[in-house]
């Protein structure tokens, strides 16, 4: 007889697949509950000051509970989130649907892969997915959005090159619905969100990627995870799991420890049960959804505890073909001469608008990609202009040395705005600067696995060597057109690129010899565990892969609420 379990699915982690789980099987009835190590994140709690941003990593041996955490393999760094909404706290919330062709199906070829499903298969949870999340693109057309100088670059330069440049789709809200978008607005919500506190459309700020302070950005928590709790779901904050395996009479236990933020600033031996005690619960379904370094390392964690795994666990990882580049000091050409072009990343969300080049599966040539425009907050124009700063007070000197004549003199200026003016110098390093941000096909050869408890990536850069130097020419010719100088993350000549997108480790695939889950989330060899995040990709999605992972999560979703209903 199968022995009560406190909760008939436990959801590890609170992302994008995690969240559509949530959601899906709490609507459905199911007794569900999420263990999300980081903390929450309402409105206006994100970090801005140097002194709160030094705090705002996870690693709780040194006692840091914040958002940031940042992994170095061979070969690359990858970064991903802590804390409720997983990687949507600072993802650019870019959602693009993964190319018609790009699902790939090769039989045996070397850095090849195979996927289980198609896009026909996804398109109806695409849709669920895009509802949900408030899908639609950047305003561009209306006022103020058509001011948007580098939304209007990026397409100019991308015309002249005959590119094929878009609007994606977004997951921000710029206005209420039926309403014009404008920027500050407070959000009509249908229901109160799990934060209880107010958001404020879009302003504009370029502080995506480091927490939406205004609740702008449609993150998971303010949709997905609002509603699932709203269903009965149980959402357990700083909640981190660290091992689990099966449970006699069917069902997994499920060992946590639960961090507690008074230990923040205080460093422990977080692996001493007696300092952070170890805790236990039961699941008749468990589904790991923390991410593909979070998934794929418990899984390996627990492998033990699972004989039955697949040998290819660990396998197939990729980075997405994630790239970064540099159009610095853009410029353009009036009455002769050159002068700089005023690209202002700071303002409009992160990423308004990308360029597709296709791949050889739908006419292209080699291996596709994406490459978007991209921003950043505005104190980092500051920042970014501190590297001028010689130059600066270079020609700040003859400005100081004339107040200073003028007041020996006795003949002062009591209007000092001009002088003041011209102690800024030229602010063209940090008006001028366009980031560009490339993903795309590059090749899933890299492999996951334990090196003292410990996880480690091998993933050699050579395998992808050709399809970066072709998203690199791209970047160039789009530098080019911009008049401006095209420079590499300092990384590159490194032989290293860092990731934001890491993908596999546990890829779907038709069998246990192709894959560790099959095309409905399920571990081969033990039904009701399942895995739904980005480590089940067998090889990268090409385009931003956020909406592919919760489109994905809707499907698995399916699968399991499909199993519970009673034959007709």
């Amino acid at each position: 007889m199968k022995r009560a379990t406190d909760f008939e699915a436990v959801i590890v982690g609170s992302g994008f697949g995690a969240s559509v789980m949530a959601y899906r099987l709490a609507e459905a009835g199911l007794r569900v509950c999420v263990l999300e190590r980081g903390k929450s994140y309402p409105p206006g709690s994100f970090p801005r000051s140097p002194h709160h941003m030094r705090r705002n990593f996870w690693d709780p041996s040194e006692g840091l509970y914040g958002m940031f955490s940042l992994w170095s393999f061979s070969g690359l760094d990858a970064l991903v989130s802590s804390g409720l909404g997983g990687g949507s706290l600072i993802y650019a919330n870019v959602l693009l649907r993964k190319d018609e062709h790009w699902f790939i199906r090769e039989e045996g070829a070397e850095g090849g892969e195979y996927w289980p499903i198609t896009r026909a298969d996804l398109d109806p949870h695409y849709d669920r997915a895009e509802r949900m999340l408030g899908a639609r693109p950047y305003p561009f057309q209306e006022a103020p959005y058509r001011e948007t100088p580098k939304t209007r670059l990026f397409r100019e330069a991308a015309t002249r090159l005959k590119l094929d440049w878009q609007l994606p789709n977004l997951a921000v809200t710029f206005g209420n619905s039926g309403e014009r978008p404008t920027p500050g607005v407070q959000i009509k919500e249908d229901r109160p969100n799990l934060h209880g506190l107010p958001r404020y459309a879009c302003r504009l700020t370029g502080e995506c990627d480091i927490g939406c302070n205004f609740g702008s950005k449609n993150s998971v928590d303010y949709n997905y995870l609002s509603e699932a709790q709203r269903l009965g779901a149980e959402i357990r904050t700083l909640h981190e799991v660290r091992q689990f395996r099966p449970r006699a009479g069917g069902g997994f236990e499920v060992d946590y420890v639960v961090h507690d933020l008074a230990r923040e600033g205080r460093a422990l031996d977080t692996a001493d049960p007696r300092q952070v005690p170890v805790l236990t619960l039961t699941a008749d379904r468990l589904i790991l959804a923390a991410g593909t370094l979070g998934s794929t390392y418990l899984l390996l964690r627990s492998r033990a505890d699972f004989p039955g795994i697949s040998q290819r666990l660990g396998s197939r990882f990729s980075g997405n073909g994630d790239l970064l580049g540099l159009a610095i000091n853009c410029t353009e050409m009036v009455e002769g001469r050159r002068r700089p072009l005023i690209v202002d990343g700071a303002l409009g969300p992160v990423i308004t608008s990308a360029i597709r080049v296709p791949d050889a599966a739908d006419g292209g040539d080699g291996r596709g990609y994406y490459i978007e425009d991209a921003g950043y907050p505005e104190f980092a124009s500051w920042m970014i202009q501190m590297l001028a700063a010689p130059a600066t007070i270079a020609g700040a000197l003859p400005v100081v040395l004339d107040l200073l004549a003028k007041r020996l003199l006795r003949r002062p200026e009591r209007d000092l705005s001009a002088e003041v003016s011209r102690l800024f110098g030229s602010t063209d390093l940090s008006s001028s600067l366009l980031p560009l941000l490339g993903m795309g096909r590059d090749v899933p050869d890299g492999v996951m696995k334990l090196i003292d408890g410990k996880l480690d990536i091998d993933w050699p850069i050579e395998g992808s060597k050709v399809y970066f130097e072709r998203v690199r020419a791209s970047m160039r010719q789009i530098a080019n057109e911009l008049g401006a100088t095209y420079v590499d993350n300092p990384g590159w000549h490194l032989g290293r690129v860092i990731t934001v997108h890491s993908l596999g480790g546990c890829p779907m695939g038709r069998s246990a010899d192709e894959g560790v889950v099959d095309a409905w989330g399920r571990v081969f060899n033990y039904d009701d565990l399942y895995v739904a995040d980005g480590s089940v990709m067998p090889g990268p999605v090409g385009a931003n892969p956020s909406l592919t992972i919760a489109a994905l999560a809707d499907r698995f979703a399916d699968g399991i609420i499909d199993a519970r209903r009673p034959a007709t």
